[in-house]
């Protein structure tokens, strides 16, 4: 029988829900489906034995779980749903993304995370979108740690093939010129501007440092965190430099890099940021080595 050291605030109970629509709508594209998900999720907690659901200290990590687990089989499945919750906001439909995910998720970034495998996907959503502690996503994706992290590896690099467009040199560098200009100056109307108008952010923080979990998309939403990311101190610099062959930005907390910073870039515009901010990750980028202004 439930005691009253069982009761769980309202509030915690609507935000557990909205974590794990997020993270099945993340995954699948689609409200409805995502809706059916977490459906499925919550009688499987509730079809558990008593004792058994007594001993789960982690509920939500649990819910997180086994969501995952359903989304990952629908995605594998032939046939599933693909549904997209901008045609459903578009036909007046979709409650679940209208005014929330639907502003986060572009219809051009859920076309591209169509193109990733189901394993690919999975991984890359529940590490970088969500993340998750890498032992949950092998344990969800059913791969060792490395094979997870390899699957998200490949995801980000499809993602940024897929939509990026290949860019001459100098106008590649004239941008991230721009963009470091903008942070700089802490300018965020020039800097939105130079960024896409569903251009999409990712923050990597390893869980090493208190970054920004979720990914942050539209330009105004984007230029925002960028600056309050890069704020401007006595000892932190802005210098653009080579990230993966092409000019990004690399920011500097006294001689420390604490942040490299790729931008993939479409015409004029920046369409797709990324934020290495995981200590593990910037480890060989922490010797003395020349920098441009």
């Amino acid at each position: 029988m439930a005691s009253a050291d069982d009761a769980v605030p309202i509030a915690e109970l609507l935000d557990e829900r909205r974590h794990l629509l997020d993270v099945a709508y993340w995954m699948l594209g689609s409200s409805r489906a995502a809706e059916r998900v977490i459906d499925e999720t919550y009688r499987r907690w509730y079809g558990l034995p008593e004792p058994t659901r007594a001993r789960i200290t982690a509920p939500r990590a649990w819910l997180a779980k086994v969501a995952g687990g359903i989304c990952l089989s629908r995605l594998a499945a032939p046939g599933r749903d693909r549904e997209r919750a901008v045609a459903e906001a578009a036909a007046g439909a979709g409650a679940v993304a209208r005014g929330t995910l639907a502003e986060e998720i572009s219809g051009v970034l859920l076309d591209a995370l169509d193109s990733l495998s189901p394993t690919e996907r999975a991984a890359f959503v529940l590490n970088d979108v969500f993340g998750m502690a890498p032992g949950a996503v092998a344990d969800i994706v059913r791969r060792t740690g490395p094979e997870c992290a390899e699957l998200a590896d490949r995801a980000r690099l499809s993602l940024r093939a897929r939509r990026a467009r290949p860019t001459p040199a100098e106008e590649q560098d004239a941008v991230a010129r721009a963009v470091r200009e903008a942070c700089v100056t802490e300018d965020e109307a020039v800097l939105a501007s130079l960024l896409a108008a569903d251009a999409t952010a990712f923050f990597d923080g390893g869980g090493k440092v208190r970054a920004l979990v979720r990914p942050v998309h539209g330009s105004a939403q984007v230029a925002r965190s960028l600056l309050t990311l890069l704020a401007r101190q006595p000892r932190t610099g802005v210098h653009t430099h080579p990230v993966n062959g092409r000019t990004g930005l690399v920011v500097r907390y006294g001689r420390q890099v604490a942040a490299v910073i790729s931008l993939d870039i479409a015409g004029p515009h920046v369409v797709q940021i990324w934020v290495t901010l995981n200590p593990d990750k910037l480890r060989t980028w922490n010797h003395p080595g020349p920098t441009r202004p």
